[in-house]
């Protein structure tokens, strides 16, 4: 049976909550990062950079069966956690729960007010491309 995208999300801000220190919640992103399947070298185009963020952040989907799936990397490491982990949250739904979402799980962990500004542009601009991905593919 499938995980709904609800109890993914809370699953992930239990993880977080294992955590008290912040130093430990961003070590838990590296290692998320670490964990991202590798991303093909060829991949790494322009057109698949998501604007916005100070490191580069390339974003890739495709649409199998309804369902939207989606292959990231960065260059920067705290970075390249936050993409794993919001494509972890969202690979594999379909458009409509994507663009129904609220994303208010990156909240409950506490993650924008514990990143530099710039960290924090990019993390809206990497929610900000998932959510125009979904909107585009989603059956009208």
């Amino acid at each position: 049976m499938e995980t709904s995208l609800e109890e993914v999300k809370k699953q992930v801000v239990e993880d977080f909550s294992l955590y008290d220190e912040w130093l430990d919640k961003y070590e838990y992103l590296i290692e998320l990062g670490k964990a991202l399947e590798n991303y093909p070298e060829e991949k790494k185009t322009d057109d698949r950079l998501i604007k916005g963020c100070q490191s580069r952040v390339w974003l890739d989907y495709w649409v199998k069966d309804g369902r939207i799936w989606f292959s990231a990397d960065s260059d920067a490491i705290i970075t390249k956690g936050i993409i794993s982990m919001l494509i972890s949250v969202y690979s594999g739904r379909t458009p409509e729960e994507i663009a129904g979402d609220d994303f208010g799980f990156v909240e409950e962990i506490g993650l924008k007010e514990n990143l530099s500004p710039t960290r924090a542009n990019g993390l809206a601009s990497m929610i900000d491309k998932i959510k125009a991905v979904a909107a585009e593919n989603v059956q009208s």
